[in-house]
């Protein structure tokens, strides 16, 4: 049961929640080999997640020097949304953590620059979708993170102004920085940001919310 004193909390999607990258670049690669263009790594297509599929494109083909335009989002997503599940799993530890958090009462959103449809799709099929009151995607609103307007619209729909934000990206910490809420970064994601608290694996993601809430109790 929901404790309405205790913070929501709300995640990131790729690279926080669910291991994505070995999909998107699967994806990615299949458009450009089919646009004559060489493939990507691994670690070139994971320093390139996090702005949405439209900045991913654009970063991609930006790389073997051609522009990434509306014909090669448009392929690059009809892709991905046909085979975004095929390795795509939830970190070690992450059902138990939320099932953790849930149990303790708190809210739980999700604020993901994916398109919300996708990121409904893929929380469902992966069967994380039933931990999540609200999930608001890139297209959800006008903004999309780091713009803290993005992170506020989430929170509206939650019903909350106290939250803890987790997030494996600069985007997820500045958000959060903009409303003035604490966040926890994720040290196994795909982001080079750093936060003043870390969890180095989903386990310690409970305890840590506990933590933050504790601190605030005290402010």
């Amino acid at each position: 049961m929901i404790d309405n004193k205790k913070p929501a909390v709300v995640f990131d999607l790729d690279g926080t929640l669910i291991d994505s990258d070995p999909d998107i670049m699967a994806a990615l690669n299949r458009t450009m080999v089919a646009d004559g263009l060489a493939p990507l790594s691994r670690e070139q297509v994971r320093r390139m997640i996090g702005d949405g599929a439209k900045v991913l494109v654009e970063r991609a083909y930006a790389a073997r020097g051609k522009p990434g335009g509306a014909d090669a989002l448009a392929a690059f997503l009809a892709d991905y949304n046909a085979h975004a599940v095929v390795l795509t799993r939830p970190f070690d530890g992450m059902e138990e953590a939320l099932a953790a958090l849930r149990d303790a009462g708190h809210a739980m959103g999700v604020c993901t620059n994916k398109p919300e449809g996708v990121a409904r799709d893929i929380l469902d099929r992966l069967g994380l979708g039933g931990f999540f009151a609200v999930v608001t995607g890139g297209d959800s609103t006008p903004f999309r993170k780091p713009d803290p307007r993005h992170l506020a619209a989430t929170l509206a729909a939650l019903g909350t102004n106290d939250a803890i934000m987790v997030g494996d990206h600069a985007n997820d910490i500045d958000a959060a920085a903009g409303l003035g809420i604490p966040s926890i970064f994720v040290s196994w994601g795909y982001g080079q940001a750093q936060g003043s608290v870390t969890a180095h694996r989903a386990s310690e993601l409970p305890g840590l919310v506990a933590r933050l809430q504790q601190e605030a109790a005290f402010l």
